[in-house]
């Protein structure tokens, strides 16, 4: 540990921007390293930062400053050291600082930071900045008045997107930030370095980067070599694990939604896939089917994650000493237990919890009486029970599936499940309240009822202790009754309790089914852990979450630290003090004596302790003493601390109740006395509770949740467990983590959730910015930028800055040539150090060089660009010049001409315009005068209409006058009458008036008063009288009237309901009047549309009556034109015969097509044959291996010879070494017992074994049918009556060689049978073979469908032996049976001579056989002759049917005529077409029959021959050596033939093929001579017809050549030599078989040397299967010679010195795993192949066979090169795509001074040279992204886009590929159909063909030559 140093702030306050030609941000010579205000959004207490070698050097400068002006400098020179350090100091500090247009990141609130130009010089004193920012504003940014802090610098573009965060030169928080935007957003990449730290940024979306070939690219690869990714770090731990033999961790943290727990997964499948186990058992597969119930019980959904990991795991992967993968373990942190019992707003419970909810349907749920989730008062607090996109009846059918494959019996599930449902209805028990401190549950209470049921306890006792608990005391025990809020929290403390047990159960018994018996070597811990976690509302969860990320944080710390330390001690270089934060006050705050844990510990230990009490507690213990911790200002209830990532503020509420877990003790006795027995299993003691987790015999730590050291029972221990408290058990569980993490090499995940939506590729810097401060990233930084963050070697420093040295610095030491150069450049030493193999820059130091880089690149552009413009201007001049001169001599005397013309020009036009002139003056007179005459022509007669007019409108004036006057005078005198009329009217009316006022005066008079009121008063009185009475009536009225008026109200209040009912039936009445007014309207209209349809109707049959006229007249016309139509009848007939033709044709040419695609099919076929037999043989060699294990631990001899039954066929020796290895493989079963006894058998993975056998036999078989058929169907169409007779004899070879393979898989299934029901008797344990055990039924199930096999086996063979004995009986009559018998009494008494009887017998069997065969052929043919009479009574038919149709069709129209004749052909035409086709396939199941009847009578001729044979006597077979065939025998020379010993069958073969060297063959001897010995041999055999002899030596032969390649298989001259002999012997058995097919090519010697008694067709096969076998075995040593070297020569090496530089690299390539063999060039692949070449052409390899191989080699160059680019970012340029197509091309020249062009290699390499077009091409328009398109169609489109993404500009001439044009392409390319598939598949291998190849050596030509040792073989 270093010393702890009082921390001095930062007294720096400016910074220097430069700006160069290009704009871009640069540096000075010392450019200035920010690698402490980089980070200073984290602001570190004080006494919390250890100071390094930094703070006296700033000390020194505060005593020296005296001015301002000196003071802002040295502010400037503490915060940038690198700065003032040029010659002239401050001088070139000043010049530095005049310079403006730097780019730099300033603060935003919305995107944490924002891009932006300096505008204006900044100069020291200035209080703000002007900048421009990206988005085209204009900003006026001012400094911090007090530190004067300047912006972060950004980096030169040409660093933007690096793999390493610590590559950039500028070292801070946006840098970081930008970098990572850039990678995710524009080049989709999700992972990226950061020193040690593999940062994963979420993509949510599914990537193709996790397949099984991106496995095998970063498999073996150096960690910096490759692109970031999780392999990367997984292979880093793979290789560190098997190199330094020191156990590894991978710890991948993050938030909820980061991506952790797919990260892990992703990391445990590149373990189980390099590590071998793959076809083993696969543990990683059994960690996959834990995740499904882990994520059910562990993961809930929260606010930001649908399916958030509650709980922390570590999950330990074991090794053994070969590093496979034996087996795993699993630990768990902090399950958050307080999620059963309550929920937030918008988050669930547990998943498992809403899975059984949702599957309560099912019938064996029935009895745990579930039901919709919002019933129950756990599951419904949240409000959202459903995840959009989450069918949980699925995923519980997925959780049970998961279950059973980890061994959980149903049982045990619907136990599990029984708990679980327990729970749910015990949170829906209700209290109610008697008093305040007492409560009862109801009578009978039904959520209690199910639960007691479900749990098996007693209603009363349970109910009981839900509402009273036990007190005991010292010398009492009381029971105390409880509260209903005491009582609910105790409900819910039991709910979390029996949670957590259950939870422990399942992952005990999760870790017995990872668990391996087998010792344990090594391990690679994986930590899938929370991250830093920061709420609104903060509680214990969160503060136990945050104390293990700062335990975890100093771990990390001090590991980087320590990293840093070993770098630089390895290089080196002088050890300075580093300065990074140190979080052990935290931790100590937490965690220490009377820390925060402790002080919770002794709260709840308190009777009456709160979380308030604790709360004061902690401020007056820590409030004034820590400065870490905080108090809330508005809050008593609330505490802060200082985490390493931010504040958090932690509320008490509810931290004593959280720490405590009580339990009541007598609840937990009530569940133990349980009846059902799962139960009480889960609350056993500790020890035996979580056995499995606690220390193992491999060295394992214990797991979380058990105590750090082992407790003695005593009485009151189980009490006192039960008041452990959650706290110390997790700070326990904490420590043993830290010791294990301690005791192993740790590599670090970082997994970051770009955004809360879960967007695709979409980027939220705040979320962002805020997880790279909380998970480490920044203080790797931090510590990286304060000493030497970038690092080169020396070759990578001189390819890089090569063009900044001149000639003579150049020395052959590079080192020194560095070293010189650096001491130039930069004259301040301390800015870089030199390493043993590095050099050592501090930060901002590559910036300046790249500067210095790019402005020598540009000042040479420059003067290039000068110098070769001056030339072209140069030569510009003068070409125009010499042009000029011409120009002027064409145009003065074209000026000359032009002049003389003009002149001739402008005499003529004087004389022409005279005449014209003269023209134009008469024409206008002429004009003129005629105008004049037509206006006086138009005036005179105008004038004299008018006057005309003039005189008719006087006269009818006249005549309107007088009859106006007229009207006038009648006018007058009626009004006169009028007026004389109304004035006698008025006077009269006055006389009138005047008589009237005469008779008024004269009324008034009192005389007529008096005569007219005579009798008035007594009317008067009288009507008094009558006024009292009305008045007194009126009274009464008006109180009748008030009476009325009452019922008037009331009956009008009746009235007016009345009304309100009528007036609502009136509102109903009106909307069914508008009803009914729709409806009339609707009647309307359709009464219209009815007189519209008759309308219509009557307008449709006038036109038919019209058309049916028209009809009549068509059809008088076509009867006139029949004749004419019968007259052509003879031209149609020809027509359709053309017709005919032309069908025939195009059928032609589909067969041919479907020839080819048969061809197509063939080949694929043949591949998946070849991969078969790949397999095979790996199953065969593993078993071998298996097999030699076994015997090497029992020590027992190896096997004898095993004796074949002499009856069997030929084809049984074919087979023999494949049905020995399917008859032993039980064999190490049996081994296996005696060394392992207390180990039971592994019968998942015998299961898995033998399954996958059969399904290999079967694949194999069908594939053999399928091939046969269509092998069977090309040689039909070619030779179809040739080849009959052979093919039936191949067939009759065939049935009867079905028949014995039946046999020998009988024997083999029976031996298989008993040795399974030995191994389950004997030796399985019985937890395993009881009756009820899982392992046992799925075995009873595997046997009983084994014996369903052996039974569908025997009714076959007996199938074939009913036909074999139907087909003796036909084919052998009494008359032969009684001709047999004769012949063998002549025999007898010939029994001198035998040899004449054996042959005559065979002879006469012989005819007879071909008698039956010619009979047979008889009446087939006559069938076929029958068949075709039918078929031309049919023809007769069809011809009559046609002759009727074409009468038919004389009576239509012309058009439709032909049509149908046409139509009525092509329907003919595909009817016969497919009645051929019915016929074929007939036929082709005939003939499939009649082989396979052929192949059985051949097998019993020879059963029959061989029968007869037996029963000769030995005196008749005593001369049987001296065979009749050498007689006549002429000549003296060689047959060609080979004679040995039955008993030197063994020497022969050992040395001909186990001890011999191919390389003295292939240089001294003719190539293929083993292959010819072998064959000479096997027709001195056929010569004898001895056939034990033929199946012995081709058995030995073929077993040798496998075991020779099974020792040296790994030498590429071995395997190549054999192939070559395989093919040959091949060859050599085809040429001489005697097959018309392969005698073509032989000469009239070569026929007689053919053999004459036997038939190897079949092993011909196998031989065939051989030569792949062997084939596919070359081709592996091919890749693993070339794989070292493609990468290194390919992409790596500069072929073309000088086109391409090393960018800057990160902080170091992370391993030395691997120590440098050499650097391999294009040239060392080029010898590489010469010399495999050379090898196969001195083996005699075939050219096609050398064809194919060459072709292999290149597919596995191209391949290989083309996915390394595609993994590499640093490999995508301009200048690398050079260098590709150069080395292309020299492949393609050596292919042509090889003569290998038209092998197909070329063809293989097109992927990789159209990538490395696109490299080169231009990427900005869209005819660019069309001619890409068009280019690229040898690369599929997820190809194209990785590489745009990828492609990265070496210098910073060159451009990115933008974002746009990228989508352009993706638009433009997705109608392409191709495989989404990122990688090619590098271990493919092409189908291989053997072509016939005749030999034209004489085989009585070869001699034998005795360094081959065989002299025991005599030459025939």
């Amino acid at each position: 540990m270093l010393p702890m140093i009082v921390h001095v702030p930062n007294v720096c306050s400016s910074l220097v921007w430069t700006r160069s030609e290009a704009g871009s941000c640069q540096s000075n010579p010392n450019a200035p390293c920010q690698c402490q205000e980089s980070l200073e959004p984290l602001p570190l207490p004080p006494g919390q930062c250890m100071q390094g070698r930094w703070s006296q050097e700033i000390e020194e400068m505060e005593d020296k400053v005296t001015s301002p002006e000196k003071a802002e400098e040295a502010k400037l020179k503490a915060r940038y050291p690198h700065l003032g350090q040029k010659p002239g100091g401050s001088d070139f500090l000043r010049k530095r600082l005049q310079k403006g247009f730097a780019r730099v990141w300033i603060p935003d609130p919305e995107e944490v930071w924002k891009s932006a130009e300096l505008l204006k010089d900044y100069k020291p004193g200035d209080k703000a900045l002007l900048l421009h920012l990206e988005e085209g504003k204009d900003l006026e940014y001012h400094l911090d008045p007090k530190t004067k802090e300047l912006p972060h610098l950004r980096n030169p573009d040409i660093l933007v997107g690096e793999n390493d965060l610590t590559a950039l030169s500028y070292l801070h928080e946006p840098a970081v930030l930008h970098n990572l935007r850039v990678r995710f957003i524009d080049s989709k990449l999700i992972y990226t370095y950061c020193g040690i730290v593999l940062v994963a940024i979420n993509p949510y979306e599914q990537l193709p980067i996790y397949g099984e070939d991106i496995i095998n690219a970063y498999s073996g690869q150096n960690m910096g070599d490759m692109d970031p990714h999780i392999f990367a770090v997984a292979e880093e731990a793979y290789k560190q694990m098997a190199r330094d033999e020191r156990n590894q961790s991978i710890i991948v943290s993050g938030e909820s939604g980061a991506g952790k727990t797919v990260s892990a997964k992703y990391a445990m499948r590149y373990f189980a896939t390099v590590s071998g186990s793959a076809s083993e058992a696969n543990v990683e597969e059994k960690v996959l089917a834990s995740n499904p119930i882990m994520e059910s019980i562990g993961n809930a959904k929260t606010t930001r994650n649908d399916n958030s990991s509650r709980f922390g795991k570590y999950i330990e992967i074991g090794f053994d000493k070969r590093y496979r993968i034996i087996g795993a373990n699993m630990r768990t942190y902090l399950l958050e237990k307080s999620r059963v019992v309550f929920q937030a707003e918008e988050e669930r419970n547990y998943h498992i919890f809403y899975q059984l909810c949702a599957s309560a349907n099912i019938p064996e749920f029935k009895m745990l009486r579930l039901g919709n989730a919002n019933n129950f008062h756990y599951t419904n607090q949240g409000g959202s029970p459903v995840i959009e996109g989450v069918d949980d009846a699925k995923e519980m059918a997925h959780t049970r599936q998961a279950c059973t494959l980890l061994g959980i019996s149903e049982s045990y599930q619907m136990g599990i499940f029984r708990i679980l449902a327990g729970i749910l209805h015990l949170g829906n028990v209700g209290f109610a309240s008697r008093d305040s401190d007492s409560c009862t549950i109801p009578p009978k209470h039904e959520p209690l009822s199910i639960f007691c049921d479900l749990m098996g306890v007693d209603y009363e006792e349970m109910c009981h202790w839900l509402c009273h608990r036990k007190l005991a005391t010292a010398t009492e025990t009381y029971i105390k009754p409880i509260s209903k809020l005491q009582a609910t929290n105790a409900r819910d403390a039991l709910a979390k309790h029996i949670y957590a047990k259950l939870f422990n159960w399942i992952v005990d018994h999760v870790n017995q089914a990872l668990h391996s018996a087998v010792k344990q070597h090594s391990f690679i811990g994986v930590l899938d852990i929370y991250g830093f976690e920061t709420f609104e509302i903060n509680s214990f969860e969160q503060f136990c979450i945050n104390y293990a990320n700062e335990k975890l944080q100093q771990q990390f710390n001090m590991h980087v630290f320590k990293l840093e330390q070993e770098e630089y001690m390895k290089e080196q270089i002088p050890w300075t003090l580093i300065d990074f934060y140190d979080n052990q006050p935290c931790i100590n705050l937490i965690e220490s004596k009377l820390g925060i844990l402790d002080l919770l510990d002794e709260e709840c230990k308190m009777p009456k302790g709160s979380d308030d009490t604790w709360a004061q507690k902690l401020y007056n213990t820590h409030l004034s003493k820590c400065a870490l911790f905080e108090k809330p200002r508005l809050s008593n209830k609330a505490f802060i601390i200082q985490h390493f990532a931010d504040k958090v503020e932690y509320q008490c509420e509810g931290f004593l109740e959280k720490n405590k877990d009580t339990v009541f003790e007598e609840q937990i006795k009530v569940l133990k006395s349980s009846k059902f027995k799962m139960l009480p299993e889960l609350f056993q003691d500790d020890e035996k509770a979580i056995s499995p987790t606690s220390a193992t015999s491999s060295g394992r730590i214990p797991l979380t949740r058990t105590p750090a050291k082992p407790t003695k029972g005593r009485p009151g221990q189980m009490a006192k467990e039960h008041k452990k408290t959650v706290g110390h058990q997790f700070r326990n569980s904490l420590h043993l983590l830290m010791e294990t993490l301690n005791a192993t090499t740790p590599h670090y995940v970082r997994c970051i959730k770009p955004n809360d939506f879960k967007f695709p590729f979409t980027f939220d810097e705040k979320r962002a910015v805020q997880q790279l401060r909380a998970c480490g990233v920044l203080e790797t930084i931090r510590i990286s930028a304060a000493g030497f963050p970038s690092r080169w070697t020396y070759q990578e420093f001189f390819s890089r800055y090569r063009v900044l040295m001149k000639q003579k610095d150049v020395l052959s030491d590079r080192k020194q040539t560095c070293k010189n150069v650096l001491e130039k450049l930069i004259l301040d030493k301390d800015k870089y150090q030199f390493g043993k193999t590095k050099i050592f820059f501090r930060a901002g130091q590559v910036a300046y060089l790249e500067k210095l880089r790019a402005d020598k690149l540009r000042a040479a552009c420059i003067r290039i660009q000068k110098t070769i413009r001056g030339w072209l201007l140069r030569k510009k001049y003068l070409r125009m010049r010499r042009a000029a001169i011409t120009v002027q001599r064409y145009v003065r005397g074209y000026q000359a001409r032009c002049y003389a013309k003009f002149l001739r020009r402008t005499r003529a036009a004087t004389i022409v315009q005279k005449y014209w002139r003269m023209y134009v003056v008469r024409r206008r007179y002429k004009i003129t005068r005629a105008a004049t005459i037509v206006l006086q022509s138009y005036l005179r007669g105008y004038l004299a209409r008018n006057r005309y007019h003039k005189i008719l409108r006087e006269h009818k004036a006249v005549i309107i006058q007088k009859w106006v006057r007229g009207w006038l005078a009648r006018t007058r005198y009626k009004r006169s009458m009028h007026a004389i009329i109304y004035l006698q009217c008025c006077f009269r009316r006055m006389m009138a008036k005047r008589e009237l006022k005469k008779l008024k005066i004269e009324a008034r008079s009192v005389e007529r008063y008096k005569k007219l009121h005579i009798g008035m008063e007594n009317k008067i009185m009288q009507l008094q009288r009558k006024v009292d009475e009305q008045n007194k009536d009126y009274k009464c009225l008006m109180e009748k009237l008030t009476n009325l008026e009452g019922i008037y109200n009331s009956e009008t209040e009746k009235l007016r309901s009345d009304l309100e009912r009528l007036q609502l039936s009136e509102e109903e009445a009106k909307v069914a009047t508008g009803r009914v007014l729709s409806l009339q309207e609707e009647i309307a209209k359709l009464r219209k549309d009815l007189e519209q349809t008759q309308s219509e109707k009557k307008s449709i049959e006038e036109r038919a009556d019209k058309y049916k006229q028209e009809t009549e007249q068509l059809v008088s016309s076509l009867k006139e034109e029949n004749t004419l139509l019968k007259q052509e009848k003879e031209t149609l007939n020809h027509l359709i015969v053309e017709q005919a033709k032309e069908m025939t044709e195009t059928m032609e040419k589909k067969l041919v097509e479907e020839t080819k695609q048969l061809e197509l099919d063939l080949n694929d076929e043949r591949l998946r044959y070849q991969n078969l037999l790949n397999e095979f043989s790996r199953l065969e060699e593993r078993y071998d291996d298996l097999k030699e294990e076994m015997t090497l631990m029992v020590n027992v001899p190896k096997p004898g010879h095993k004796r074949t039954d002499s009856t069997h066929s030929s084809n049984e020796s074919e087979y023999t070494f494949s049905s020995e290895i399917a008859e032993t493989e039980d064999i190490p079963l049996r081994t296996e017992e005696p060394s392992e006894k207390k180990v039971p058998l592994d019968m998942s993975l015998f299961l898995k074994l033998q399954k996958r056998v059969t399904e290999l036999e079967q694949e194999k078989q069908v594939m053999q049918d399928e091939l046969d058929r269509k092998e069977e169907q090309m040689l039909r169409s070619k030779a179809k009556e040739e080849e009959r007779p052979q093919v039936r004899g191949a067939e009759l070879e065939y049935e009867s060689l079905k028949r014995q393979e039946l046999e020998s898989e009988n024997k083999k299934l029976k031996n298989e049978l008993n040795e399974l029901r030995k191994a389950l008797s004997e030796k399985s344990a019985p937890e395993v073979t009881a009756p009820g055990a899982p392992a046992y039924r799925v075995l009873m199930e595997q046997l009983a469908s084994v014996s369903e096999e052996l039974d569908v086996r025997k009714e076959e063979v007996l199938i074939l032996r009913s036909q074999l004995v139907s087909q003796k009986e036909a084919i052998q009559p009494k008359n032969t049976m009684t001709d047999s018998t004769i012949l063998l009494e002549d025999v007898q008494k010939m029994k001198d001579k035998g040899e004449i009887a054996q042959a005559y017998i065979g002879l006469k069997e012989t005819n007879r056989l071909l008698e039956s065969q010619l009979q047979s052929q008889k009446r087939s043919h006559e069938n076929e002759a029958e068949a075709l009479r039918g078929e031309i009574q049919s023809l007769k038919e069809e011809n009559n049917r046609q002759q009727q149709l074409l009468a038919q069709n004389l009576q239509l129209p012309p058009e439709a005529r032909i049509e149908a004749s046409l139509q009525h052909e092509i329907t003919r035409l595909t009817n016969e077409n497919l009645d051929l086709m019915e016929q074929l396939e007939k036929q082709d199941k005939t003939v499939r029959k009649l082989k396979k009847q052929l192949k059985v009578f051949a097998k019993k001729i020879g059963e029959l021959e061989v029968g007869q044979m037996e029963n000769i006597s030995p005196g008749q077979i005593i001369d049987e050596p001296i065979r009749p065939v050498n007689i006549p025998r002429k000549e003296k020379d060689f047959q060609g033939m080979l004679e040995y010993k039955k008993e030197d069958e063994q020497k022969l073969v050992k040395n001909l093929i186990l001890e011999l060297k191919p390389r003295g063959v292939a240089v001294n001897l003719i190539p293929g001579l083993p292959a010819y010995i072998l064959f000479m041999c096997v027709r001195h055999a056929d010569y004898l017809n001895d056939d034990q002899k033929v199946r012995s030596l081709l058995t030995s032969t073929i077993n040798s050549i496998k075991k020779v390649l099974k020792k040296r298989g790994d030498d590429f001259e071995t395997v190549s030599f054999w192939l070559s002999n395989t093919c040959r012997f091949l060859h050599c058995l085809k040429q001489y078989s005697g097959e018309e097919g392969f005698m073509k090519h032989n000469t009239s010697r070569q026929n007689e040397h053919c053999l004459t008694n036997f038939d190897l067709a079949e092993y011909r096969q196998v031989l065939s299967d051989l030569a792949i076998q062997i084939y596919q075995q070359l081709v592996r040593v091919l890749e693993n010679i070339l794989q070292p070297m493609i990468v290194s020569g390919m992409l790596e090496h500069e072929t073309i010195q000088g086109v391409s530089g090393v960018k800057p690299t990160g902080l170091r390539k992370r391993t030395s795993s691997i120590a440098d063999e050499g650097t391999y060039t294009l040239d060392s692949i080029l010898r590489q192949l010469n010399s495999f070449h050379s090898v196969m052409c001195q083996h005699g390899m075939d050219p096609e066979l050398i064809k194919q191989v060459v072709k292999q080699m290149f597919y596995i160059v191209g391949a290989i090169t083309l996915n390394n680019l595609l993994l590499r970012k640093d490999m995508c340029s301009w200048s690398k795509g050079m260098q590709i197509r150069y080395n292309v091309s020299q492949l393609e020249e050596w292919l042509r001074d090889k003569n290998l062009m038209n092998s197909g290699a070329k063809e293989t390499l097109e992927p990789l040279i159209q990538a490395a077009q696109l490299l080169q091409v231009k990427k900005k328009t869209d005819d660019d992204a069309e001619a890409i398109c068009s280019m690229c169609n040898a690369l599929t489109t997820a190809q194209i886009v990785k590489v745009l993404n990828l492609y990265t500009p070496v210098n910073e001439f060159e451009e990115r590929v933008s974002v746009s044009f990228i989508r352009t392409i993706q638009m433009r390319l997705r109608d392409r159909k191709d495989s989404p598939q990122l990688l090619m598949d590098a271990k493919h291998i092409f189908p291989v063909t053997f072509p016939f190849n005749p030999s034209s050596l004489a085989l009585e030509t070869i001699q034998i030559p005795a360094s081959l040792g065989l002299g025991f073989i005599a030459r025939v």
